[in-house]
């Protein structure tokens, strides 16, 4: 994805160069059922990804327009808006924002043929946060995956 793609809105890495896009995949033994509830019921975010110290929102559920913030491992308070929720393709897209800085994330949990669940992430910003945001959330998408995170 480049800074011409009209996909992003001007605001995405708005007072930093350059915007991409980065698709991650992890795959594991854990019950699809069980993986979209991990992602659906923020309370749980924080079990499963271990750069998120907790989760402060008005619901219980993601839904759209569902406002709230992550709070990061260092204690950096990070609002979202949750902006789409397809409980039967267990597909979800919000947006979180710090400063100046936006990125777009795309959720989606599939059954894999023979048990299992596969999950793909795929986040759009400002190319240097979206390229240091993809370890922690490689390593979280692993461990939302397992049966016991």
């Amino acid at each position: 994805m480049t800074s011409r793609d009209t996909r992003l809105p001007p605001h995405y890495g708005a007072g930093v160069s350059g915007r991409t896009a980065v698709t991650l995949r992890a795959s594991g033994r854990a019950d699809p059922g069980t993986v979209w509830e991990r992602y659906a019921r923020p309370a749980l975010w924080s079990g499963w990804s271990p750069q998120i110290r907790g989760v402060r929102t008005e619901g219980e559920r993601i839904v759209p327009g569902m406002t709230g913030e992550v709070v990061t491992f260092l204690g950096v308070r990070v609002p979202f808006t949750v902006e789409t929720v397809d409980e039967a393709r267990r597909a979800w897209t919000w947006r979180a924002r710090l400063g100046p800085v936006t990125v777009r994330l795309h959720h989606t949990v599939t059954a894999r043929p023979g048990g299992g669940t596969a999950t793909v992430l795929r986040a759009e910003g400002a190319a240097p946060v979206v390229a240091a945001y993809a370890v922690p959330a490689y390593a979280a998408l692993r461990r939302l995956v397992r049966p016991r995170p």
